[in-house]
């Protein structure tokens, strides 16, 4: 799925940057193990401390203090802001509980994930996903890697001509 988003990043010219609080940097690795990756991922920002989300990312403060970190609204917010910060066309974020015990009232594998796309464009405003999420640590934090970088695919420009060679037998 990595190498599918920087593909399509790449074929329109776009850049990405990735905010990430449960996963702890497992984004940016799985984006960054794609040879040619440095084309398009501009960087990331691990903030997982919650005032790091304020201060780094711009999340808004009375939110984080009235919702917690473990929010949509959040994960969009930390989406923009590292899009933003980081001089991307598209933002992705995952913010969530992997465990083992619950955080802001929320239960262990509760995330939400997060993509906005280039201001002015369809995905401007942003898309985000709520997810609960069973298994372990490592598997809730697996799965929030490939569901950020599935709803990112979901939300980019497929390439015309890839559709058009596949239709016409891949020649």
């Amino acid at each position: 799925m990595a190498a599918r988003v920087l593909r399509l990043l790449a074929e329109c010219d776009q850049s990405l940057a990735v905010a990430e609080s449960l996963t702890g940097g497992l984004v940016a690795a799985e984006l960054t193990s794609v040879p040619g990756a440095s084309r398009v991922f501009r960087g990331s920002v691990t903030a997982y401390a919650t005032p790091l989300k304020r201060d780094l990312l711009g999340v808004d403060g009375e939110l984080l203090e009235r919702r917690g970190a473990v929010d949509a609204e959040v994960a969009l917010q930390m989406a923009r802001g590292v899009r933003d910060r980081l001089g991307a066309s598209w933002g992705a974020a995952t913010t969530g509980v992997a465990g083992p015990e619950p955080q802001d009232g929320q239960p262990v594998g509760t995330v939400y994930v997060a993509v906005c796309g280039p201001p002015g464009g369809p995905c401007a405003e942003g898309e985000v996903a709520a997810l609960r999420l069973n298994g372990d640590r490592a598997e809730i934090r697996k799965e929030s890697v490939r569901s950020v970088l599935e709803l990112l695919a979901g939300e980019l420009p497929d390439n015309a001509r890839a559709k058009d060679t596949e239709q016409n037998g891949g020649n």
